[in-house]
């Protein structure tokens, strides 16, 4: 399995407050990404793969949902996350 706990915890240790903070924004925006990666290396592969391709879809648009409340919360927070993983807009 491509994602397991420990995984999980190391991805909220890095991004939020600790490996117990899975529901700050800045985690779950962590959390999307690295599945987003995974999604998107195995839609690659596999082209035919529209369940796959469709759930990548969702998720791309569930971090962005998040993004946009971060953007309209606290844009210093929105910033730091942008930066550290790499996104654009």
């Amino acid at each position: 399995m491509y994602l397991d706990k420990a995984k999980k915890e190391e991805i909220f240790e890095k991004n939020g407050n600790g490996k117990t903070d899975t529901g700050s924004a800045e985690s779950q925006i962590a959390l999307f990404t690295y599945r987003i990666q995974h999604l998107t290396e195995h839609v690659k592969r596999n082209h035919k793969d529209f369940v796959t391709t469709r759930s990548l879809t969702q998720l791309v648009g569930k971090r962005r949902a998040l993004l946009n409340y971060l953007y309209d919360r606290d844009i210093e927070r929105y910033r730091a996350i942008v930066k550290k993983l790499g996104l654009r807009k």
